[in-house]
């Protein structure tokens, strides 16, 4: 049986990975606009930034423009290598039996 990684799976921590990972490797998305397309609480996407920070897959960096400070946050190479084997492994799960993805 395949295993899909627990830290990603979580809905939200799916959400945030699957936002990240549409951006180009090394592009990032300020804070309160990964809050705004996801509408989360600020507190609720902290909390699952924090666990993806954890296992490696995002980066959080703390700016200031001007004087206004400005967080901004990344998905790693680790974190898009997680995610794609993540979506490939769910593949793999979806797939009738005897295929090894949809669509083989």
């Amino acid at each position: 049986m395949t295993e899909l990684d627990p830290v990603i799976h979580a809905q939200a921590r799916l959400r945030v990975t699957a936002t990240l990972a549409t951006l180009s490797d090394g592009d990032r998305m300020t804070f309160p606009r990964l809050q705004e397309l996801l509408e989360m609480t600020a507190g609720n996407l902290s909390t699952h930034l924090r666990k993806l920070e954890d296992a490696g897959y995002v980066v959080i960096t703390k700016t200031h423009q001007r004087r206004t400070p400005v967080t901004h946050v990344e998905l790693t190479r680790t974190g898009r290598r997680a995610f794609e084997d993540y979506t490939t492994a769910l593949r793999t799960l979806l797939a009738p039996q005897g295929e090894s993805e949809v669509g083989s």
